[in-house]
């Protein structure tokens, strides 16, 4: 099987051939599920902190005497039902992270570029990376695309493709290596250099 390399600039139409073991995963929705919600959940920051009656400052002392005030009882002011109190069941600093192992990991992603493929939402393109920093340059280029958000994937990424597509709205530029899911699922076209195949080839194989 081949991935469809679209003419651009002049160039001819060819394909580069990939390993089916790759690119022709059937598509496994529970395990990309899984894949997802593991990314966003470990991409949360877990930072809230609150404090519980315990680490609220004053209330040593008991507010009032316990019978002949007219008000309900009360032992401290670090109570919860006191505004300066505690809270109760206060939030923490915690990590979100799941686990998910290395070769779950691997056939979720094959299975995203294998369905990618199959809508004709993955292509390959050398000449997608511009011989200038001009935004322009690689505008004209991605154009002929017609798709609202882009993902460009490279082996590396250069000076020239870094300036030239950080001022276009909607366009994400990855190294192989740092391909991620969601990156995948949320673009309506992915290009990707040979060069980058072969990386996810070697590390997806």
């Amino acid at each position: 099987m081949g991935l469809q390399i679209p003419a651009l600039n002049g160039n001819n139409a060819s394909a580069l051939e990939v390993p089916e073991s790759v690119f022709g995963q059937t598509y496994n929705e529970t395990l990309v599920h899984q894949l997802i919600v593991k990314f966003l959940a470990g991409a949360r920051a877990g930072t809230k902190a609150q404090k519980t009656r315990s680490e609220v400052s004053g209330g040593g002392a008991k507010p009032w005497r316990q019978k002949g005030t007219g008000r309900a009882r009360s032992g401290s002011t670090r109570s919860p039902i006191w505004r300066t109190g505690g809270i109760s069941f206060a939030a923490k600093p915690r990590s979100f992270e799941q686990k998910l192992n290395k070769k779950m990991f691997r056939v979720g992603i094959r299975s995203i570029l294998s369905e990618l493929l199959r809508q004709n939402r993955l292509v390959v393109s050398d000449s997608i990376i511009p011989k200038t920093a001009k935004t322009k340059e690689l505008f004209l280029k991605l154009k002929a695309f017609d798709a609202k958000r882009i993902l460009i994937i490279v082996d590396k990424i250069d000076e020239n493709i870094a300036l030239a597509s950080r001022n276009i709205p909607c366009v994400e530029l990855v190294e192989s290596l740092n391909l991620n899911p969601v990156l995948l699922l949320a673009a309506d076209k992915v290009v990707a250099t040979s060069a980058a195949i072969k990386q996810l080839e070697e590390r997806l194989a």
